[in-house]
Formats: structure tokens, sequence, C-alpha cells
């Protein structure tokens, strides 16, 4: 029988009773579930670690066993967790740890696998029994992730083997938002305060010298009719380009077939290339693997780079989409297929390739806007790229035009994997 712990007693039903009171607030609408998650989660964690502190616990001694009661309660947590001994190394991972860390990730020292000053800060002070802190970390590969760090000690006198505990709460969404929304209020205001200018200068010319001249009239109408389709142009790329960035750290779990989907794109855009006497080419094998992603967002990907493609190269030129698939994707791993879109148009300037994925980034703005481009275009498919955990490279001269390339990562069958 394990003796009575008075420490342990404390904070195993001190956690229980805060984990209570976290979630009948919620109930009460006096705190939001966000908070309360945020609260709660490392309260449970302590409320369950506090039942194993009768470890020694060893991989080895367990072998052929099923898992204990704590194991699979650390694993049901969707955050990582991750427990530490006395020298900081990590005794223990659940599940949503080994995902984001690699499987390899026990019985190794923290600083191996998470160089963060602040959460390594965290976790010492943790182990050494100073009680429990919290660190921003953020992860940038595959795609930035930001996590809300929370480290505390669990060690008891019964145990030295566990001294400290770490849970990784993904906040990334919550801290997206917050940048979103102050990124959407400084790009519309700066955007829509030309056109709203114009507006309001054209309508006070027609209340005013043009209200009985109809050709002033009806010049004026067309440009308003024109600058207020720009104007909605732009919101919806903004708020397209938010729920892109918003949903950007989720990987995609669907299967897409490219040769159909370009395929249709090209039906799409073959009108608008007819009038420039643009013709549309597509060089895809018929055994094309499928490739992982959701399919609204690469149409997105691909109808606005073959839409810049008709619109910025050369009248009664071609433009190529061109697929094959590759052995790797570079600084990713693991095959792919690639795409690129060719053009033959005015070469894009050697400085300006690097900012072209940048919000209302333009190298021609008065050409851009001529021909009803917002500037968001390259910044939504950087970003669906970067979720589909693809690559994206530009490259554009005189002899080869302008080429879009786009790698992404063929589909893997979950049924079938090893």
């Amino acid at each position: 029988m394990r003796s009575f712990n008075p420490a342990e007693y404390r904070l195993r039903y001190g956690a229980a009773g805060s984990l209570a009171i976290c979630v009948a607030l919620a109930l009460a609408g006096e705190l939001s579930w966000l908070t309360a998650l945020l609260v709660a989660s490392p309260l449970a964690l302590a409320y369950a670690l506090t039942g194993r502190t009768t470890l020694p616990y060893k991989k080895e001694e367990n072998a052929g066993h099923a898992p204990s009661l704590t194991t699979r309660i650390l694993d049901a947590f969707p955050a990582p967790v991750l427990l530490f001994d006395e020298d900081s190394n990590v005794t223990e991972a659940n599940k949503a740890a080994k995902e984001l860390f690699g499987d390899d990730i026990e019985a190794k020292s923290l600083t191996l696998t998470l160089r963060h000053p602040a959460a390594l800060d965290a976790v010492a002070h943790a182990v050494a029994g100073d009680g429990y802190f919290t660190a921003e970390i953020t992860l940038s590969v595959p795609v930035v992730r930001r996590y809300e760090g929370h480290a505390m000690s669990v060690s008891t006198q019964e145990s030295q083997i566990v001294r400290a505990a770490l849970v990784l709460l993904d906040v990334t969404a919550a801290r997206n938002a917050e940048e979103m929304r102050a990124d959407f209020v400084a790009n519309v205001s700066h955007e829509l305060r030309s056109p709203l200018t114009s507006l309001a200068g054209f309508i006070e010319t027609l209340r005013g010298p043009a209200e009985n001249d109809p050709q002033a009239r009806q010049r004026f109408l067309t440009i308003m009719e024109d600058e207020a389709r720009r104007m909605a142009r732009i919101i919806d790329d903004l708020l397209s380009l938010s729920r892109v960035e918003s949903n950007e750290h989720i990987r995609p779990m669907g299967r897409v077939a490219l040769p159909g989907l370009l395929n249709e794109i090209a039906e799409l855009q073959r009108l608008q290339a007819e009038k420039r006497q643009v013709s549309i080419e597509i060089t895809a094998p018929a055994t094309l693997p499928d490739v992982r992603g959701e399919m609204d967002e690469l149409i997105e990907v691909f109808r606005n780079l073959v839409d810049n493609a008709v619109k910025y190269c050369t009248p009664a030129s071609v433009v190529s989409i061109r697929c094959h698939e590759i052995e790797r994707i570079p600084d990713v791993g693991g095959r792919g297929i690639q795409v690129e879109v060719c053009n033959f148009g005015e070469p894009i300037p050697r400085e300006h390739l690097p900012r072209l994925t940048e919000r209302f980034y333009r190298v021609d703005k008065a050409r851009s806007r001529d021909v009803g481009g917002t500037g968001l275009g390259l910044a939504i498919v950087k970003h669906i790229v970067n979720r589909h955990r693809g690559r994206l490279n530009v490259t554009s001269d005189a002899e080869n035009g302008t080429v879009f390339t786009v790698m992404l990562p063929l589909y893997a069958d979950p049924q079938k994997a090893p």
C-alpha cells in the first residue's frame, strides 16, 4: 500500500478541483472554452501524473505487455506531452509528441530536439522542483506553428524517475487570427483608400460640373463601376488569403488527380486566352500518380498561375503546363509531382523574384491594375502550397520565359502505410 503523501494529495485533488471550476465557469459563460482548455489541460495532466508516482517505469520492462493506464491516458491527450528525468532527458512522450518531434525522441535530452531557450529554461526550472512555468514556443519546420508550453514539477518523495512534464498547447490558429485581424485592417485601409477617393471625386463631379453632361456621366460611371469591382475583388482575395493562412498548419488529407484538374482549369481560361490569341498546352503522363491535397485549394493555386500566365504573356503565344514525377521535393523530402506553368512575356527582373509572393507586391503596378490584378494571387498560392507541404519556385529570363514551379507530395494511402 502506498504511504500517504500530503504534497501529492494537495496537488492531485487541488488539480481536480481547479479543473471542475474551469468547466463550471465555461458552462456558465463566465469563461471562454478556449481559455478553459488552456487552463484545464495542464491541470488535468497534473491530476493524471500524480497517480503514476509509483514508477520506476522502463520501456524494456514493459516489452510485450499492454501499455499502462497512464500511458493510455497520455496518448489520449491531443496536445504533445513530454516527461523528464532529473537530467532533463525525455523519459516518455505521448503519441502527439512523437508525431511532432519523431518516434526517437525518448531517452534523449530535450536540447537535441527542441532548441528553444525559453522552453529549455522552463523545463530546467521544473526539473529543479521550482514549480510551474510557461513559455511561448515557435517551430518553423515544416510550417510555422506556435505553442504555449506549460512546464511543471511532478516528482514526489516516492519517485525521482519522472521529475517534470511539459505540455505544448497549439495556439497557432489563435495567434494567426490575431495577426490576420491587424493585417486585414492595415491592408484594406491602404488598398481601398485610392479607389474610395476616386469614387468620392467622381460623385462630387457628377453632382456638379458634369450633372448635365451625358458623355461625362457615362464615362465616370464606367470608371466607378471598374473601381467598385476592383474593391470587391480585393476583399474576396483578402478573405480567401485569411482563410488559407488560418489553416496553413493543418495538412490536407485528401487525394487529387492533377491531369483532370489542370484540364478543367485550361477550359475555364480558354475564353480569356482566345481573346489574346493565346493557346494553352498541357503535357501530363496518363500514369501520373495522385497527390495529397485539397481539391478546391489546388484549383485556386493553378487557376491563379494560369490566369497570370495568360494575362502577362505576349499575345499570340503559348502558355505551357508541364507535369512529371520527381524523386525528391527539395527541403521537404519524399517523392512528388512537379507542375511547371510557363509563359513567354516580358521577363521579371531578378531583384523582384523573391518578393513576388508578398501581399500587394507588384512588379508593374499600373499594368497589374489594368489587367485586374489585386496583388494577392501569388500570396494565396504560396500559403496553399505551404499547407500542402510542397514548394514553389519562380524563374524568369528571356530565353526560357517565366516559369512558376509547384512541387506537391504524392498521396500515400494510410491503409497501405507500413
